[in-house]
């Protein structure tokens, strides 16, 4: 199940009055499209497309910042619903996943078709919020069968049908193949998967290494993954582009707390805590900066891991002007026996960790610009 356009849909949803407007949302001029409508992609706005570019194909685009704490609030909604149908389900994203639904039908007395038009039905009038079903017999069937058809798809690919479904499809449609990718399949006379199939394994994976392994098993409709409830997140990040190329200290450092608030927002909601604090900068000339620090034990607190990231800009800031500025928590594991140690150079850790536990209490339940801090208006 892939939600459609899903954070300019909870932006409609909230806002009635931009439901005929095409939406993005996105960070300012420098920025990138994080997520547009589907009256902005009409005008050819994509994600990941730089905002400039954006404006240029669609000037009249309501440009929204993102709401990172209601999506998560609706994709718990969502998640909850999906519950209801299996245990057997890995989150892709806050908007996407797959369920098993092997062997529900003889426990609900429903085919999974029926059942999962009932889930995007329950999404629409619950919780306003629509959604693109791809049914099939594997991860990958099922993800291509999901991207078929949107807005409001609902596309099954059976076992039967599978060869003659992918015999002139274009090798683009296999999730995770990228332009480089795509050049070498290209490269190599592969535009189709009967080009790919006409190829011998060997020489796949002579060609390609580990992903013509793969590439031989997808050309006839095979993928043996499971669907794994808790397929590991291997690390947790926030960027954000500027306007304008900055080396002001001042205003780096309010956007390294903000960005280190965000991952520490994301870990909490997760329940997980990092080890390995990473800092990424770019310049005016594209070149990237990344520097790391591993903790003496995993934190999910914003101070650790704002102070820390500090630490590694105070060893480069002076190497700018900067573009771009993200913060990243890695070497994941549970939340549980988290931020125990605190730091022993710095004996009032323990009380900020406590001090930002309790504001999170009280953004829990009074929004979440309840308390903010001064270094957030920088």
């Amino acid at each position: 199940m892939d939600c459609d356009a899903f954070y300019a849909s909870v932006e409609k949803r909230d806002d009635p009055s931009l439901a005929d407007k095409p939406v993005i949302i996105g960070g300012g001029r420098r920025g990138v499209v994080s997520t547009a409508c589907y009256i902005a992609r009409i005008k050819g706005v994509r994600s990941a497309m730089p905002m400039f570019q954006a404006l240029k194909l669609c000037p009249e685009a309501v440009v929204l910042k993102g709401r990172m704490e209601v999506y998560t609030a609706v994709s718990r909604q969502i998640r909850d619903l999906m519950e209801e149908l299996t245990p057997a389900i890995e989150p892709l994203s806050l908007d996407e996943a797959f369920l098993d639904l092997t062997g529900t039908e003889r426990l609900h007395g429903t085919p999974p078709a029926a059942m999962l038009a009932r889930l995007v039905r329950r999404m629409q009038d619950e919780i306003g919020i629509t959604g693109s079903i791809g049914l099939s017999h594997n991860k990958f069937l099922a993800k291509v069968a999901s991207d078929l058809d949107k807005p409001r798809g609902f596309s099954v690919i059976g076992k039967a049908e599978t060869a003659d479904f992918l015999h002139d499809r274009p090798v683009r449609l296999i999730w995770g193949i990228g332009p480089a990718a795509q050049a070498s399949l290209d490269k190599a006379g592969i535009r189709t998967f009967s080009d790919l199939k006409r190829w011998d394994r060997d020489a796949l994976s002579a060609r390609f290494g580990a992903m013509g392994e793969r590439l031989w098993h997808l050309a006839r409709g095979q993928d043996r993954r499971r669907v794994q409830r808790n397929a590991p997140v291997k690390s947790i990040s926030n960027e954000t582009t500027f306007l304008e190329d900055t080396a002001s200290a001042e205003i780096l450092d309010g956007h390294i707390w903000r960005l280190s608030e965000k991952v520490a927002d994301r870990a909490k909601a997760r329940n997980t805590a990092g080890l390995v604090v990473t800092l990424k900068l770019k310049r005016a000339n594209h070149r990237l900066l990344t520097r790391q620090s591993q903790l003496t034990d995993p934190t999910q607190i914003a101070d650790r891991i704002y102070r820390t990231a500090r630490e590694l800009f105070n060893i480069v800031g002076d190497e700018g002007p900067y573009r771009l500025l993200g913060i990243g928590l890695s070497h994941l594991t549970s939340a549980e026996g988290a931020d125990l140690s605190g730091d022993l150079l710095d004996p009032l850790a323990g009380q900020r960790a406590r001090a930002e536990r309790a504001t999170d209490a009280i953004r829990n339940r009074f929004g979440s610009k309840a308390i903010v801090k001064g270094r957030a208006l920088r």
